[in-house]
């Protein structure tokens, strides 16, 4: 499950629906702020990089990235939470041996990771020419290697979250981003000026991510000297339940993580290939392969700011309690809903406008601009989904989120195929919010069909058009004045611009959602700032 960056505790008691259970809410939270640190982490070094390496070197990095994102997601969620739920159901009063459930498990995770890494070590060449570029082996025969890692930091993470101690997992992910984001900019910039080929450079930076899980491993280590997670005691698991928990429910909880990645994996076998089919030659399609790349951290960040807090309102429930107090969790969900579509619409329509100052402010040109003001759409379908997958994994219909999502992946290589070879990589912008966009009404379609009861289309619309035309009309103005009137170009008069621009239009916005009552006074109360959101809007606090 996936959790925002406010106490969670404060918006379920809010709702009388008192769990009792204090330290999952912090662990929840704990594993919510080591998240958005490294989400942020994630996207924002990519900025940096591209300026360092160029448009054809954040290609190369991009083309191999999915196969690394991959290997994280197994080693922070989907391995972790099969080995959690191992623990959870047979190990609640003692700590695993070694000999029962560490070796058994750990064998089987090595030779998983061991074969993965030899498939795609070995295949690297016939991965490559299917991207379209014969020269990313080496890159990727780098990537392989992450996937050694893995079963060490997915197994120690999977045991302390089946104790419900989650900080060993946030330290260690915050601690292997920071490690890998800034060996990935240290290397690739004395490598950039001692004139090293690009591809060299690729490879290397993948081999960061290999250093940056070793260091996780090291600080899982060390938790464990303070608080020992091995014991002697005695309780053997069949294979079958072990191959099963791990196969099954690790994959699919993952393939809830992975939706990005998928679309990722999906552009880099097939973006180059139709750029060649739209008549570029391979130099111009690689170019263009980075360009379209531009809009992958900046919707990253977006999607972060139009699901995080949102998020919170999603808590984790029991069957039980969905039954007995089934109105509370409809309020709580749709709050959740409403939340997410206002901060990711407001997000995304900021940044549509913004774009051509950003491009320019983060990327030097703006080159891709049409193109990436379409894919920043991303932000809003991809924050909604995101937000009624988690809501639909707290009714325990994580199989369907996960099948919905792969074949979401199918769709977005089809219509990569189709659309490519005709637009370029706006017909890959177009596959991709479409893709996300039948995503969304798939998961509409299963919530309501699951729970009737929750109004999603109940929106607080008036606050929603006022807020959002005075935000456009505020951001708008600013950017035709950037543009004709001062005539903006530097790098650092376009970033106190575009900052001043967006500080401007965020309070313009929540002032006016607040002011036209668009909240009620539960979801006033969870939100940043809370104490004076109430004198903000009128009301007297108690």
């Amino acid at each position: 499950m996936l959790y925002g960056i406010i106490p969670i505790g404060k918006v379920w008691r809010n709702h009388r629906m008192g769990l009792g259970m204090k330290r999952l809410f912090h662990g929840a939270f704990v594993l919510a702020v080591a998240g958005l640190i490294s989400k942020v982490l994630s996207a924002g070094y990519r900025v940096p990089f591209q300026n360092i390496v160029g448009d054809k070197g954040f290609y190369i990095y991009q083309q191999v990235y999915p196969f690394l994102g991959i290997a994280a997601s197994l080693a922070l969620y989907g391995i972790p939470a099969a080995v959690s739920r191992l623990v959870a159901d047979r190990y609640r009063s003692t700590s695993p041996s070694l000999r029962s459930f560490y070796l058994p498990i750990g064998i089987f995770l090595l030779g998983l990771a061991v074969i993965t890494f030899a498939l795609l070590y070995m295949l690297a060449p016939q991965i490559a020419g299917l991207m379209g570029d014969t020269a990313l082996e080496k890159p990727l025969q780098a990537a392989a290697f992450i996937f050694l890692a893995v079963p060490f930091t997915s197994i120690l993470r999977g045991v302390y979250q089946g104790k419900q101690n989650m900080t060993p997992t946030a330290v260690s992910q915050v601690v292997e981003q920071l490690v890998r984001v800034g060996l990935i900019l240290a290397v690739t910039f004395l490598l950039v000026r001692s004139g090293s080929d690009l591809y060299d450079i690729g490879a290397k930076a993948a081999l960061a991510s290999l250093v940056g899980a070793c260091f996780g491993i090291v600080v899982l280590c060390l938790y464990m000297r303070k608080e020992p997670i091995i014991s002697s005691v005695e309780q053997s698991l069949p294979w079958g339940y072990i191959i099963k928990t791990i196969l099954v429910y690790g994959l699919f909880i993952c393939l809830n993580y992975m939706l990005l990645l998928l679309l990722q994996f999906a552009d880099a076998f097939t973006l180059v290939s139709g750029l060649l089919d739209h008549g570029l030659s391979l130099d111009e399609a690689r170019e263009w392969k980075g360009i379209y790349d531009r809009g992958q951290p900046l919707v990253q960040l977006g999607i972060v700011v139009g699901s995080s807090l949102a998020l919170a309102f999603v808590p984790s429930i029991t069957k039980n309690q969905l039954i007995s107090e089934k109105t509370a969790v409809v309020h709580l969900l749709h709050s959740g809903w409403k939340l997410s579509f206002l901060l990711s619409i407001a997000a995304t329509a900021g940044l549509v406008t913004l774009f051509p100052l950003v491009n320019e402010l983060l990327f030097k040109d703006d080159v891709g601009t049409y193109s990436l003001q379409v894919f920043t759409l991303m932000i809003f379908v991809c924050s909604l989904t995101l937000t009624t997958a988690s809501m639909l994994e707290t009714l325990g219909k994580w199989k369907q989120t996960a099948a919905i999502i792969a074949a979401g992946f199918l769709l977005k290589w089809f219509l990569n195929e189709w659309l490519v070879p005709i637009y370029g990589i706006m017909g890959a912008s177009l596959a991709t919010v479409i893709t996300v966009a039948c995503i969304l009404a798939c998961n509409m379609y299963l919530l309501k069909r699951y729970l009737p009861e929750i109004k999603l289309f109940q929106l607080p619309w008036k606050s929603l058009f006022v807020g959002l035309l005075s935000m456009l009309v505020a951001v708008g103005l600013l950017y035709v004045a950037a543009v004709e009137l001062f005539h903006v170009k530097t790098r650092i008069l376009l970033l106190g611009y575009v900052l001043f621009a967006v500080i401007v239009g965020a309070l313009l916005y929540g002032i006016t959602l607040i002011k036209t009552g668009a909240f009620n006074r539960v979801e006033l109360e969870s939100l940043p700032f809370s104490k004076h959101l109430p004198r903000l809007e009128g009301r007297k606090e108690k």
